[in-house]
């Protein structure tokens, strides 16, 4: 059975122009408030119109700072646009409203590794510790680079870890965080 809603059905079937008109239309007459707003940045986002899809997003938090979904789509739509910094402070937004996300904590964590933000990266990370080899290594990393304690039993963990790929993941992160002296004694 088809849907009798025009909007609904346009997302349905990815008709994105339909979807931005019938939004736009009910954000102009001031309709739907912070959802609307909400679903004109996500259709932006699906058309590849970036800067429109960071107004409405932003226009949706000023309603309502709380979104957490909204602040993680900011975040996408500022990686688009090579801002990483403001891509930064989006997800820790997310994070800070709902520190179960884990695509926000990884998105947090990329970027304050790419800052060199390694206290930021341990800390981000630390609830997700054994979930997946990227995880590790980025544990690893931010650890050796602060040269922590527990740098050592981290590494020696990624390495002996029963994921494929884990060693040579190991190994790349040792090396970058090792500033010309690679330890031979894992």
């Amino acid at each position: 059975m088809r849907s009798v809603d025009p909007l609904a059905q346009a997302l349905a079937e990815g008709r994105w122009k339909a979807a931005e008109q019938i939004l736009m239309r009910a954000a102009k007459a001031r309709r739907g408030g912070v959802g609307v707003l909400y679903n004109l940045g996500k259709v932006m986002m699906e058309q590849g119109k970036w800067a429109p899809a960071r107004l409405w997003l932003r226009r949706a938090l000023a309603a309502e700072p709380g979104h957490a979904h909204a602040w993680f789509e900011l975040g996408r739509v500022e990686l688009q646009l090579s801002d990483a910094p403001a891509a930064r402070q989006a997800f820790a937004r997310v994070v800070a409203l709902d520190p179960g996300d884990g695509d926000a904590r990884l998105n947090l964590a990329r970027l304050a590794l790419r800052a060199g933000d390694y206290a930021q990266v341990s800390d981000v990370l630390a609830p997700l510790a054994g979930s997946s080899s990227e995880v590790d290594a980025m544990r690893v990393r931010a650890a050796a680079e602060r040269r922590t304690p527990e740098a050592g039993a981290l590494a020696q963990a990624l390495w002996n870890g029963a994921r494929p790929g884990d060693r040579a993941v190991a190994m790349q992160a040792i090396t970058r965080a090792s500033k010309g002296r690679l330890p031979l004694d894992l």
